[in-house]
């Protein structure tokens, strides 16, 4: 893997009821992968609310617990627009491989959002790889990610 996570730490992993089969057969990939993660819920399809699951997700990423973090619901928009909240955090929605890898390369994402009732699992699980296995690109791309907080976003004058 040449990715710019730490994967001594677990990968975070949480999703409401929409996401809930996706989510188990991402980590059946992360554990074929010998690869460590947290679960953060729902641990079961009964109806839940996003927040409960990508607050928790979006502070192991936030704290640098774990080494990043992948949130679903149906949509992935709800999920991302809560993770998006905490400081340091950027929650990506993606929908196809291309997407994230972008995301990982120019935007330095670190919480990957997918959209379990668009995509089909296949299409998942690779978003996942790509995600695991590209690094951030840094260069003109950090100045740009180094913007992102809001009071880092006041131009210099």
């Amino acid at each position: 893997m040449n990715s710019s996570f730490d994967f001594r730490k677990p990968i975070a992993i949480g999703s409401d009821h929409a996401g809930y089969d996706m989510k188990e057969a991402i980590i059946s990939l992360l554990e074929g992968k010998g690869l460590q993660y947290q679960d953060f819920g729902a641990h079961s399809s009964d109806a839940a609310d996003y927040p409960d699951f990508a607050h928790p997700v979006a502070m192991a990423v936030e704290m640098g617990t774990v080494a990043f973090g992948i949130l679903l619901c149906g949509s992935a928009n709800g999920v991302s627009i809560t993770a998006n909240k905490h400081p340091g955090i950027r929650a990506a929605v993606c929908w196809g491989d291309e997407i994230a890898s972008v995301a990982r390369l120019h935007n330095d994402a670190n919480i990957l959002c997918l959209p379990a009732r668009f995509v089909s699992l296949q299409d998942a699980e690779e978003m996942v790889e790509v995600f695991i296995a590209t690094p951030f690109e840094g260069g003109r791309h950090q100045h740009r990610v180094n913007k992102i907080a809001f009071l880092s976003a006041i131009p210099n004058k």
